[in-house]
């Protein structure tokens, strides 16, 4: 299934199922449902029961039509992994950022949070950058997982772009003053669930500013594979259902090139992931 946050008739948020390009509400297919956490919490028999209301569903209005909305409520968590591509860790380095041997993460503050077209704010920074990422939506919550098991714990997927403000990044070493400012987690444009992607280790995802294409790996590149960061993390802490991943970005970030290339005022960034769609944000 791919499922929606949307905004309807009467200015709320709603659930919904993208269904033969169009928008499905789930009000009258599961009114059981009032938030999508609610769906991540589902066992499997649930889940299926749902997949099959909306397999046999028409779509009520055109998904162009819609303003979709960040596709789950805000998070607890919303977790990011730093450095988590070869060809980018080495363009860390050469920016004189350390590269540890151990996962590298860091806390984007779910405040950040906007749906797939919302605009970016700059803000105050002078050093606006992009990176695409596949996200993760956790289901079941996880605590000292292993790494055979941790796929049993994932919902869903998304395409996020871990907008950066790189010269508030290094204010501290967390990165997270940087990772977190307003607008600057565009996420969606929905959430697929994990039955149909059975390999997230084989995508191919990128970024585009104003058409031109600056980013494209694939996520078996990944150093440390979904199924690591989950059991890595839930070593220390409990992922709650709800919680987010960026699993990390691949090389040709705008502060990796020479000379740097941020983004300005007007600027369109879309970041694709295949098999999951796109989001799409203009600069503010």
């Amino acid at each position: 299934m791919k499922l929606l946050r949307f905004v309807d008739q009467a200015g709320s948020p709603a659930l919904g199922a993208l269904v033969d390009g169009g928008v499905a509400p789930l009000s009258a297919l599961a009114p059981e449902y009032a938030q999508m956490r609610q769906i991540a919490a589902a066992d499997r028999e649930a889940l299926q029961r749902l997949s099959d209301r909306v397999a046999g569903a028409r779509p009520e209005f055109a998904l162009a039509d819609a303003e979709l909305l960040a596709p789950i409520e805000r998070p607890g968590k919303y977790l990011a992994i730093g450095m988590n591509y070869g060809a980018h860790a080495k363009e860390a380095e050469k920016l004189g950022v350390t590269v540890s041997k151990h996962q590298t993460w860091f806390n984007k503050q779910t405040t950040c949070i906007v749906g797939p077209y919302a605009q970016i704010d700059p803000g105050v920074t002078e050093r606006l950058d992009y990176e695409v990422e596949l996200g993760v939506v956790i289901g079941a919550p996880a605590k000292g997982v292993s790494e055979a098991d941790a796929h049993r714990h994932v919902f869903g997927y998304f395409v996020a772009n871990d907008v950066s403000a790189r010269d508030w990044q290094f204010h501290s070493p967390t990165f997270t003053m940087g990772k977190s400012f307003d607008t600057h987690g565009p996420i969606g444009p929905w959430i697929v669930t994990a039955d149909e992607i059975p390999d997230p280790h084989s995508l191919d995802l990128r970024c585009l500013v104003n058409g031109e294409q600056r980013q494209s790996s694939n996520t078996s590149k990944l150093i440390h594979n979904i199924w690591q960061q989950i059991a890595y993390l839930s070593t220390a802490f409990t992922l709650e259902t709800g919680d987010l991943l960026a699993t990390g970005t691949p090389e040709g970030v705008g502060v990796g090139m020479d000379p740097p290339r941020f983004l300005t005022s007007g600027d369109v960034v879309r970041c694709e992931v295949d098999g999951i769609g796109a989001i799409e944000n203009r600069v503010r």
